[in-house]
């Protein structure tokens, strides 16, 4: 097995649409852990050090590691250990899910807490049910994300996604954009995202589609203890209404966090209300050693006036 890492410097991306980004340099690391070396993780490894159980970012099919920088910037503001990454090429579930082993524990991280948006949290929940025997994910934050495949109607043609040249594989994700009226946030979101899009190449985005549409769904039974928020939107997204509620009865028991807005993107353009359920979720863990926080930046009790002045602000509503 190889082992190998670079770093450059890296920037926020220079547009975000409309808005001016705040100027902030992150180091971009790349890191191979298997044999073949053209299997290279991209990722921001941001916080304290000494936080041993830290939030990963898993990025949807259209998504880079840096489709999360609001939560880099805001977390790690507030003494959280963030990590948001881009996969290497995989072609299947198992492969990914070795291969996030690998990372892991190159990373030295025993046990993780998982935000997946789309297809990120399908993978979560896989690799979650890969590691169910030697458990290595804590906690899921499911953001617009599903169970099952087969709610695309694309397991018949995911085998042949490789074959597809790259316009036609970005006009397939393209298709699930929202192409009606949005308001400016959720337009600047698109076009990041879009932007975000052209970026990868024909071979990254052909795997993601394949791994979003081959035929695949979660086993409740082996993550069952995992707690788990699930997060969505009530307006126009991706995500069927009826894989919403797929997601409803496979987890009964998992908190919710519905945002009245926020389209297939609500970490970009609704991410105050986003980190602030993923503070919430990680609140449960706070004062153990699975603790995503460094204790002596954030306290319990501001956090509980945050989670308070939500419930205020979803009563107005």
């Amino acid at each position: 097995m190889t082992l190998q890492m670079a770093s450059s410097t890296h920037t926020q991306p220079e547009v975000w649409g409309r808005n001016k980004m705040p100027y902030t340099e992150f180091i971009l690391l790349m890191i191979i852990v298997d044999d073949d070396d053209s299997k290279i993780w991209s990722l921001y490894d941001a916080g304290p050090r000494n936080i041993r159980c830290p939030l990963i970012f898993l990025p949807p099919v259209s998504g880079t590691a840096d489709v999360f920088f609001r939560q880099i910037l805001a977390l790690t503001g507030w003494g959280y250990r963030v990590i948001a990454l881009q996969y290497p090429v995989y072609w299947d579930h198992l492969e990914f899910c070795d291969g996030f082993r690998k990372l892991l524990d190159h990373l030295q991280l025993d046990k993780v807490h998982l935000f997946g948006a789309s297809l990120g949290g399908f993978l979560a929940q896989k690799f979650a049910e890969y590691t169910h025997k030697s458990p290595r994910v804590h906690s899921l934050i499911l953001c617009n994300s599903f169970s099952d495949t087969s709610i695309f109607n694309q397991t018949w043609t995911a085998n042949s996604f490789w074959l597809m040249p790259s316009f036609m594989l970005k006009k397939i994700v393209l298709g699930n954009f929202s192409s009606g009226p949005v308001d400016p946030m959720m337009a600047d979101a698109i076009d990041f995202m879009v932007d975000r899009l052209e970026s990868l190449g024909q071979s990254e985005l052909a795997s993601r589609l394949t791994l979003n549409c081959q035929n695949s769904y979660v086993e409740p039974h082996k993550i069952r203890d995992i707690p788990v928020t699930i997060m969505d939107v009530f307006d126009q997204s991706a995500l069927s209404t009826e894989a919403k509620e797929e997601m409803y009865k496979l987890y009964p028991n998992a908190r919710r966090a519905h945002l009245k807005t926020g389209g297939n993107f609500p970490y970009l353009c609704r991410s105050a209300e986003v980190n602030l359920y993923v503070q919430i979720h990680l609140l449960q863990f706070h004062g153990t050693k699975y603790a995503a926080i460094d204790p002596s930046m954030v306290s319990a009790e501001e956090l509980e006036v945050q989670k308070g002045s939500l419930s205020i602000g979803q009563e107005e509503q």
